[in-house]
Parts: structure tokens; sequence; C-alpha cells
């Protein structure tokens, strides 16, 4: 019992320590901008005294948050919707069909899980700049579909589906996507889900790519837009916070939406062959 105790202590005070940060940041929105740093070494830093909302205004007076807030919107939907169906049709063929170069296939995606995005960011750069293809919302998409990590997800757990799904589906006359989409998909929520969250979590907040491929306000994520922000005079950290706070919201909400999913697609989606 007492180390059942202690561990939940343990997890409490290392979930508060992740938890901080955040309620810090939404907290501080909320106060007069000359209170922000006044109260940032004690314990009133958590207290919302005074509360209003004019950081939020100001925000929206002093850049186009909503332009900003669309983008990410715009690319991180893309991103997402079309992984799910690209990387799934890549997972369930590397899983359940046979072909010759499958393996060698399988392969590949395992050695592209270790190779960093910035290692590729810059020859990638000079790729799609000598095509003349910069600051738009397209070129901040399609780089990003094909996911390797989310295609290994797909992989380890459409291998856990019992084959005889798929083989009465065979029986009663389904063709390949017939039978993915009315036998795989509706049995392989979990993993949608789980890669749907990782795959937002990743570009949601992605920053040297958008530095390198966008000059203009238009096609500006809120990663990069917050860091123009804080160069902005007059330097108000009320203002920040809320803006990082209206940043992190609409994460933490899909989170909670979709945790249930996530926590299943985490603990079914391991290491098979």
């Amino acid at each position: 019992m007492l180390k059942r105790i202690s561990l939940i202590v343990l997890l409490t005070l290392t979930a508060l320590c992740y938890l901080a940060p955040v309620a810090l940041m939404i907290i501080g929105s909320l106060k007069p901008d000359a209170r922000v740093l006044a109260e940032a070494g004690s314990w009133l830093a958590f207290v919302p005294e005074g509360a209003t909302l004019d950081n939020y205004r100001d925000v929206f007076a002093r850049v186009p948050f909503e332009r900003y807030l669309l983008s990410s919107l715009w690319i991180n939907a893309a991103i997402v919707l079309l992984g799910l169906l690209v990387n799934s049709f890549a997972g369930y063929a590397l899983a359940r069909l046979r072909w010759p170069g499958r393996k060698a296939v399988l392969a590949v995606v395992i050695a592209l899980l270790v190779i960093p995005f910035e290692a590729i960011a810059v020859p990638l750069f000079y790729q799609l700049s000598a095509l003349g293809w910069r600051d738009d919302h397209a070129v901040q998409i399609i780089p990003f579909v094909a996911n390797p990590l989310a295609i290994y997800l797909f992989y380890s757990f459409f291998l856990a589906l019992p084959r005889e799904l798929e083989e009465a589906a065979r029986i009663d006359g389904a063709g390949v996507l017939r039978t993915f989409f009315t036998v795989i998909v509706p049995n392989s929520k979990p993993v949608f889900a789980t890669v749907a969250i990782v795959t937002l979590l990743f570009y949601w907040g992605i920053y040297l790519w958008p530095l390198l491929m966008t000059t203009g306000d238009h096609a500006r994520p809120l990663p990069l837009a917050i860091a123009m922000f804080h160069t902005l005079p007059p330097l108000q950290w009320g203002d920040i916070f809320a803006f990082g706070a209206m940043m992190v919201v609409p994460v933490l909400v899909l989170f909670v939406v979709l945790q249930r999913w996530f926590v299943r697609g985490v603990a079914t989606a391991g290491i098979r062959e």
C-alpha cells in the first residue's frame, strides 16, 4: 500500500511539473501586463487576481491572429487527413499484402525513422526553391503527408488484426479496397486516433520549415507567427502569453477528446514481424 501511495504521489508531482508552465501561461494571459513578470517568482503567479481579457483583445488588434490560426488549421488538417489515408494504405500493404520487394520497402521505412527532419530540411529547401515553389500552404503540406513513423504504427497494428476478418470479406466478394474500408478501418480506430494525435502534435508546433519556406503573412502558421510577434514592439508578456494560450488550447482540446483512443492505440501497436 505504501509503495502504491508513493507511486501515485510521484506521478502526481511529475504531472504537476509538466502542467505548471501551461497553467502559468494561461493564468498570465489573464493578468494585466505589469503583473505578469512581477509575480513570476512566487506562488502568486498562479493566482489570476484582476483577471482580464485585454491581452487577448490586444493580440487581435496588433496582428491578424485569425489568419495565422486558419493557416495552421488548414495545414495541419490536410497533413493529418491525407497522412491517415496515404500512411494507412502503405501500412496495410506492408502488413497484409504479399508483393515483391515488400521486406526491402519495410526496411527502408524503418531506416527512415532515425533520420530527423532537420537533416533533410536544407536540401529539401534548395530543391523546392529551385522549382519556384515557396510561400504557400501546399509547400507546407505535401512534404509531410508520407511519414515513416505513421506507416510503421499502422503496419504494427494491422499485423495484430485477425486474418479471419479479411477472409470472410473476400468470401463475400469484397476486393482489397472494399475490405480495407469496410473491415480494417472500423476495427482500427485506436491506431487512427494515435497517428492523428502524434502527427498533429509534431506538425502543429513545427518552426524550421515555415521559417525557410514562408515570407508573407498569408501562409504563416502559428509557431512562426508567435516568434514574429515576440519581436514586435512594445514587448508585452501578457499579450505573448495570450497568443501562446490560444495556440495551445486547440491541441489540448483535441487530445482530451481522443485520449481514450490514443491510449488504446499506443498499448496495442507493438513491434511485430
